[in-house]
């Protein structure tokens, strides 16, 4: 068993992170962020929407090609302490992109990244747990079981 190194732990606990934000909305987010004492931080880079180029493959395993555009915003913060946060989100939420931000900038630093983990991404993981069990259990509520029927004699 390899030994994660603190580089790799930042960027797994980063990468893990990213993935609960971008789910959540930004209502979501600005909620959980709004209950706990952020600190202070200034923009790197002011919230900005934009366009980015999404690839496809053709069975997944065919040339790539150009599939289109998709509008996205980004934004960049630096929290007092130095620690820098990237945020991106796909739509033209800047204000979700910024919480992102500051999100990322937060877990970076060791003053509040148990708090950014129990606060806000525990509670929004959670949500999205149980949205994601909801819609499975509405599904399997419409599941149609097919079977032939034999008839005749013999």
């Amino acid at each position: 068993m390899a030994i994660m190194t603190t580089t790799e732990t930042l960027q797994r606990r980063r990468r893990n992170a990213m993935a609960v934000l971008a789910r959540s909305d930004a209502a979501a987010i600005a909620e959980r962020l709004a209950a706990i004492a952020t600190p202070s931080c200034a923009d790197l880079r002011q919230p900005e929407n934009g366009l980015v180029m999404v690839r496809g493959r053709i069975g997944g395993d065919g040339a790539a090609f150009n599939l289109g555009e998709a509008t996205v915003s980004r934004a960049a913060v630096r929290l007092a302490s130095g620690e820098v946060g990237f945020g991106y989100a796909l739509g033209r939420d800047l204000d979700k992109a910024r919480a992102i931000a500051l999100c990322d900038a937060m877990l970076q630093s060791a003053d509040h990244v148990e708090l950014v983990e129990h606060q806000v991404l525990a509670p929004l993981r959670a949500r999205i747990e149980a949205n994601i069990t909801s819609q499975a259990e509405q599904t399997a509520a419409t599941k149609v079981d097919f079977y032939t029927l034999v008839r005749g004699e013999g």
